[in-house]
């Protein structure tokens, strides 16, 4: 008996024939509508009358949008696999995670030649399959250093160039039949992919017992290796095997399931009705009856993780306890999504685990584990941020970007329902079509959750507010895994809190968010020598403050090459160019220019969703600044702190206008009479004079998410006494354990 527990996966198998090319991506369209899991297809290159596999695949993978696609095998001796590697990790990039990788070592040897390939003996077959898996492997491990050099007898590879990696962990399965290739499974391979016609009724067993046997000395899981199978059938009445009716197709797959390990089954058919029959019928009474099985026989399930994966697990983090809602998506080191989750924008971080809930209710289990584990926790939604609070070393990191719907939830009231984990261009695409648009900072790949419970310093900033502003309710996980409505009506308190220090009281999930009548803006660059910096930040301080609130400006400050440059961002919000030109022509005057550019363009083009993965970067501190005024005093000691070289960015937002058309109470922001926001990052070697520097400042006020310095008494810039009294209370209510610490800890109130 031989059931490893996997989850049971269904595809199809279909035949790449190019007399009709619709036909095939018809069949494939259509597995993924019957619930299959897998389309795959032969892969003959030297067979004029198929398409050619790979772009089949490209193609099948532009026209799906969930199904798993793959080759049923590739072949490998007309596929270099250091090619193949970067083939096959564009392709899973491009399609969301959805390429796997079934090889075969080669077989047809006349048409392989043919085609100029080389003739190998099985053995030598066999060895450069072995060898192409190293190449392949070190090609997609994008996170080591160095470039790739493997020295083989078939293929080699010195010193290529690393990645990309895919975005998942791409299984390599073989097809395999004879001991030698099955103990290559064992030792390398994810998957055993046979057809069920090569085999006698004994070769099954036979098979994983070799495997298994291989697994176990090579130090792994025989259980890390999924058993696949390509079967035939037909729902006809017949004395073959697969001939009868649904029912008996489970009484006859079942066996294979629970007694040889089949975990998944690929159909090898070409008719529609037999497909779409086999994924609507077949294939959910079959997973009924598994499990039904597995409950009675006590039979572990779930992913399993490769023995040296395990090796790189932290201390204080019980991994076997994950709830089963999380596990299938947790991310540990070592494994091969570890990489683009570990760390933030600004910030390299090492966390024990991250867990990706898609629902409330799986955040709440997160935040129930997280409790439970003495380890730091941390919660991210996009991961942008300059203070690094989204992820830490050795801890825990909730990671909210699956929970990324946007939804028009009333177009007259211009309500928009923002999952937290989405990132603002996101939402922007979204909106456009509609007219609309949200203020959301500068940056497309900003998270909603923490920018819209911390402000929201955006591009549209003077004329419509802050983000969260127009936050009018939100869903909330509590530390105690309660999931409440905070709006107006129901816990005011809370709601209050949210909006400026949301990440202090729960986990935000989503956003009621009310939006603005958007569609073109004027958006304009200009580039400026800026060397007189204490004169140039007066001047355009004067013209940012005074202007027309539909003009929103934004500057940045570096020191290049011994010149000091100074670039503005500059928002109309509206399409009237006439007036966009008289706000905007004033800032050509201040300063020599350097380069300049304007364009009548949408909002949505400006807020581009990008996929961009976080490595983290040289390790720096943002030190935040709400000021009144760019008067004499504070544009001379920012002005200083870009001489001195002591910063790699200075930048200034304007935040007046209607932002401080809301009350100082309303909120927790309660930073109502500020018209900049200075931000400075700080070189790590000139921390000292920076901070010397930086105090000319005074008690200035700060903008939590610029700001990495977490002395007690930045706890009162950020909150105003009476605020932060109230938050306390409302902390005391909600969070009196002081679970959500990690963001500028708020002490509840009579701790």
């Amino acid at each position: 008996m031989a059931d490893y527990g996997h989850d049971l996966r269904f595809g199809s198998f279909l035949t790449p024939q190019n007399r009709s090319p619709e036909a095939v991506v018809d069949l494939a369209l259509l597995s993924e509508r019957a619930g299959l899991d897998l389309v795959t297809f032969q892969d003959h290159p030297y067979q004029n009358a198929f398409l050619d596999t790979w772009t089949l695949l490209s193609w099948v993978a532009a026209r799906t949008e969930r199904i798993h696609l793959s080759g049923n095998v590739l072949n490998l001796p007309l596929r270099p696999p250091a090619v193949l590697a970067r083939s096959v990790a564009s392709l899973d990039l491009l399609s969301g995670g959805r390429v796997d990788l079934a090889l075969g070592a080669g077989a047809f040897w006349d048409a392989v030649e043919a085609m100029g390939g080389r003739r190998l003996t099985p053995g030598a077959a066999v060895d450069a399959l072995s060898e192409a898996i190293d190449v392949i492997r070190a090609i997609w491990a994008a996170d080591e250093r160095g470039g790739v050099r493997v020295k083989g007898d078939h293929y080699t590879v010195n010193g290529a160039k690393r990645g990309p990696a895919p975005a998942h962990d791409v299984p390599i399965w073989l097809g395999a039949y004879k001991p030698r290739m099955l103990r290559l499974i064992g030792r390398k391979g994810d998957g055993w992919l046979p057809s069920l016609g090569y085999l006698r009724p004994a070769d099954l067993s036979d098979g994983n017992k070799i495997i298994d046997e291989a697994a176990q000395t090579a130090g792994r899981d025989p259980r890390e290796i999924r058993r696949l199978l390509n079967i035939q059938g037909s729902f006809q009445s017949g004395d073959a095997f697969l001939q009868g009716p649904p029912g008996q197709w489970v009484e006859t797959l079942l066996p294979l399931v629970l007694a040889d390990g089949v975990s998944t089954f690929i159909l090898g058919s070409d008719d529609p009705t037999v497909i779409a029959t086999f994924g609507q019928e077949v294939a959910p009474a079959l997973r009924e009856a598994v499990a039904a099985e597995r409950r009675g026989a006590a039979t572990p399930t779930g992913r399993v993780r490769p023995a040296a994966a395990l090796a790189r697990r932290r201390d204080g983090i019980d991994y076997d306890a994950v709830p089963p809602s999380l596990a299938e998506r947790a991310v540990e080191p070592g494994d091969r999504e570890y990489e683009g989750l570990r760390s933030t924008y600004v910030w390299t971080g090492r966390p024990g685990l991250v867990l990706r809930p898609a629902t409330a209710p799986q955040v709440a289990d997160a935040l129930a584990f997280a409790r439970s584990q003495d380890v730091p926790l941390a919660v991210r939604s996009g991961g942008h941020g300059i203070s690094g609070r989204s992820t830490n070393d050795g801890g825990i990191v909730i990671d909210l970007r699956g929970m990324n719907r946007v939804e028009l939830l009333d177009r007259d009231r211009r309500i928009v329902r923002v999952g937290a984990g989405a990132r603002w261009g996101e939402v922007a695409q979204a909106l456009d079509p509609h007219g609309l648009a949200i203020s959301s900072g500068d940056h497309p790949g900003v998270g909603v959750g923490g920018l819209a419970t911390a402000g929201g310093q955006g591009f549209l900033a003077r004329g419509y507010g802050l983000t969260l502003d127009h936050v009018v309710g939100a869903e909330v996980v509590l530390a105690d895994g309660r999931t409440v409505r905070a709006d107006a009506g129901h816990h005011p308190d809370l709601f209050w809190a949210l909006r400026g220090a949301g990440g202090n009281m729960g986990v935000v999930t989503s956003l009621d968010i009310e939006a603005a009548e958007v569609g073109d803006v004027v958006f304009a660059v200009f580039l400026h020598d800026a060397s007189d910096t204490a004169g140039f930040l007066r001047a355009w301080g004067r013209l940012a403050a005074d202007g027309p609130r539909e003009l929103t400006a934004f500057l940045s400050i570096v020191r290049r090459q011994g010149e000091i440059l100074a670039q503005t961002y500059a928002v109309w919000a509206g399409g009237d160019t006439d007036a966009a030109t008289a706000a905007l022509q004033p800032f050509l005057e201040i300063s020599p220019v350097l380069g300049q550019q304007a364009r009548l363009t949408r909002y949505a083009a400006l807020m581009a969703p990008t996929s961009d993965v976080h490595h983290g970067q040289a390790r720096m501190r943002g030190r935040s600044a709400l000021l009144a005024h760019l008067d004499e005093p504070n544009a001379a000691t920012a002005a200083r702190l870009v001489a001195d070289g002591d910063v790699t960015l200075l930048q200034v937002r304007s935040v007046g206008g209607a932002v401080n058309d809301t009350p100082a109470d309303a909120t927790a922001y309660a930073h109502r009479t500020q018209n900049f926001s200075l931000t400075a990052l700080i070189r790590e070697s000139r921390r000292a004079h920076a901070e010397e520097t930086w105090a000319a400042f005074g008690d200035a006020a700060l903008y939590l998410s610029f700001e990495t310095h977490d002395h007690a008494a930045a706890l009162t810039r950020a909150f105003p006494g009476p605020t932060l009294e109230r938050l306390r209370r409302v902390k005391a209510a909600y969070d009196p354990g002081n679970v959500f610490r990690n963001n500028f800890p708020i002490p509840p109130a009579g701790a």
